[in-house]
């Protein structure tokens, strides 16, 4: 969801110069895979420009759960994850009409419902830590790759690896007991679910603010929204919640099911497996008929791939419009450790719990899955003991 480190939350209010030669490596860059997809499908060119949409609505606010939760229990700030609260709420009600009756221009749609086990409560333990280690989560890794971060393009390669890892051992971990899919608006109905999640988030805000919890960065800074700050940033928060649960809701209706990240990183770290020699037919996850045909196809036809690569050209497209494109930097070695540690460890984690804070947590909960409540249960504590490890890393 990330805040994902980069660029800081307090973002200056004196604009940099644009970055022009960026900009217009953006521009073309963005325009010619748009080109190309669209030679593939109408569906595959909305899908990237959604993808370009959440870029630039992450990037331009630092929107992300990461550093969000970090504040929250460090500093007692909470404005991130009032935020992620309200996104998830927008979102339930925009879900729920499209869900309930399971089409939208005349084809079937799905929500984000996932099983309940004990492999995924620690796929989602083994995230959280993975994320205050790697300083971003799965959509703050490519916003925050997309803005020229050399460290987080680090953790990105071996959150690959380590979800192509998780994949291989899927198999042994999904013997472990559980109580498989719980849809609640299925079990419920729309009329019980849909109020229970809604005062379910109301609730969580209640305690934070009973807790001492505070917002430092206020949701939305009226005195300095200028119609340039659509363009160059910074984005108020509450901006971005709402665009992020739009396009949510957008893909939900174009793709027939809600934002995913993670399967991307397992596809490209299997096909390039298959070039350097790895047989899928070893493997009982990589022999299932949609991974098979996944690993046959090119990635550009792959929905989630599509969408991952607009995240990551829709933030570089930001950072050159608010003249904050990372230059590349030396990274200290323990620094780079605890990248290539917290890369692996969310990966293997995202494999194990059927998503990331993205396609378990957001799109989870906004489907009413079970599944979605119970990750994040399970990823706070592991980002509390990730946020006790960071000074070990000297991050």
């Amino acid at each position: 969801m990330s805040a994902i480190a980069q660029p800081s939350a307090e973002l200056p209010r004196v604009p940099n110069p644009v970055q022009i030669t960026a900009l217009l490596l953006a521009m073309t860059a963005i325009v010619l895979l748009a080109a190309s997809v669209l030679m593939i499908s109408l569906k595959q060119l909305l899908l990237f420009g959604i993808g370009v949409g959440l870029g630039i609505s992450l990037y331009h606010a630092a929107f992300g759960f990461t550093g969000a939760y970090r504040r929250a229990m460090l500093e007692g700030d909470i404005s991130g994850v009032t935020a992620q609260l309200i996104m998830l709420a927008v979102a339930v009600l925009l879900f729920a009409p499209i869900l309930a009756q399971g089409e939208a221009f005349g084809r079937g749609v799905g929500g984000a419902v996932a099983p309940v086990s004990l492999s995924m409560a620690l796929g989602a333990f083994l995230f959280g830590i993975g994320m205050q280690l790697g300083g971003s989560c799965a959509s703050g890794t490519l916003f925050a790759a997309g803005g020229g971060s050399l460290r987080t393009l680090l953790v990105l390669v071996f959150f690959c690896i380590g979800a192509f890892w998780g994949s291989l051992d899927l198999a042994w971990w999904s013997q472990l007991p559980g109580v498989g899919s719980v849809s609640l608006s299925e079990h419920l109905g729309w009329e019980i679910a849909l109020p229970l999640q809604l005062g379910a988030l109301a609730l969580i805000y209640a305690v934070m603010r009973f807790f001492g919890g505070t917002q430092k960065r206020p949701l939305w800074d009226i005195g300095h929204f200028r119609w340039q700050t659509l363009l160059r940033g910074p984005w108020p928060l509450l901006l971005s919640a709402l665009l992020l649960a739009l396009f949510n809701w957008l893909t939900l209706l174009v793709a027939g099911h809600p934002w995913s990240i993670t399967w991307a990183f397992s596809l490209w770290a299997a096909k390039a497996a298959v070039f350097a020699g790895w047989d899928p037919a070893t493997s009982g996850f990589w022999s299932g008929g949609f991974q098979q045909a996944a690993l046959e196809r090119s990635v550009l036809q792959d929905v989630t791939s599509v969408m991952n690569f607009g995240i990551i050209l829709g933030a570089f497209l930001a950072a050159a419009l608010a003249g904050r494109l990372v230059k590349p930097a030396g990274i200290a070695f323990r620094s780079l450790t605890a990248a290539v540690l917290g890369g692996l460890i969310m990966g293997y984690g995202a494999r194990l719990s059927y998503g990331c804070n993205i396609g378990a947590f957001f799109s989870g909960v906004a489907s009413t899955s079970l599944h979605g409540w119970v990750w994040i249960a399970c990823a706070l504590p592991g980002n509390y003991i990730g946020v006790r490890l960071r000074p070990f890393f000297r991050l």
